[in-house]
């Protein structure tokens, strides 16, 4: 089941509610208020636990690695 962000219009508060069919009504499990409403949230990616750092945006230093996607070095 998903995991959704809804912000409450009576009491203000933000919660993280599991659902499973995201056009369901939902309440706020604070208040009751069926008046909820679904906010943006950003999903979160998995780490790998093989990968390297992202440069930051640096400028490319000379090094025998191979360059990131940017440009940049990787280290």
């Amino acid at each position: 089941m998903p995991l959704y962000e809804y912000q409450c219009d009576h009491c203000r508060e933000t919660k993280e509610i599991l659902v499973r069919n995201p056009d369901e009504l939902v309440s706020c499990p604070d208040c009751g208020n069926d008046q909820i409403e679904r906010q943006m949230s950003v999903p979160s990616a998995p780490a790998m636990a093989n990968s390297l750092p992202v440069s930051g945006g640096r400028a490319a230093e000379a090094c025998d690695q191979p360059r990131c996607c940017g440009g940049g070095c990787q280290f």
